[in-house]
């Protein structure tokens, strides 16, 4: 196994109807892109951008709770990507206690990393987060 001290995090958060039922994704890997993690949860009735945002806390939280120190995330939301980078302001107030409580929990990282990947470099946590959904519940445990 490779050095969970750095783990890459792919994240998702999905909304079926803007606002609707939502759920997110976590799918996480070692420095040697070995499978670690894997996890999701429903969250009830949200936006997808709140839903991204409830993914990214997820992943922090675990990695966290894993000692991780180095994270590098990767999310196919360019919103909050881009918000997580400083490039684009956080306008929405249901957004912003999410943003600031993601920006606080990445400040605790030796070294935190965030890129966009578009839809199809985000399989398993889009398949995560769907599974979340579509039970209602959460979801553990490698697709």
């Amino acid at each position: 196994m490779g050095d969970v001290d750095k783990v890459v995090v792919y994240v998702d958060g999905g909304s079926r109807g803007n606002p609707g039922d939502s759920a997110f994704g976590v799918y996480a890997c070692d420095s040697e892109d070995t499978p670690i993690a894997a996890f999701g949860g429903f969250l009830g009735t949200m936006t997808n951008n709140q839903a991204e945002y409830s993914a990214l806390l997820a992943a922090l939280e675990w990695a966290q709770s894993e000692g991780v120190q180095e994270l590098h995330v990767r999310s196919d939301s360019q919103l909050m990507v881009r918000q997580m980078k400083g490039q684009y302001k956080v306008k929405s107030p249901n957004l912003r206690p999410l943003f600031e409580d993601a920006v606080q929990r990445a400040d605790q990282f030796a070294r935190f990393t965030i890129e966009h990947v578009y839809r199809e470099g985000n399989v398993e946590a889009d398949k995560l987060a769907n599974l979340a959904m579509d039970s209602r519940g959460s979801v553990r445990g490698l697709p």
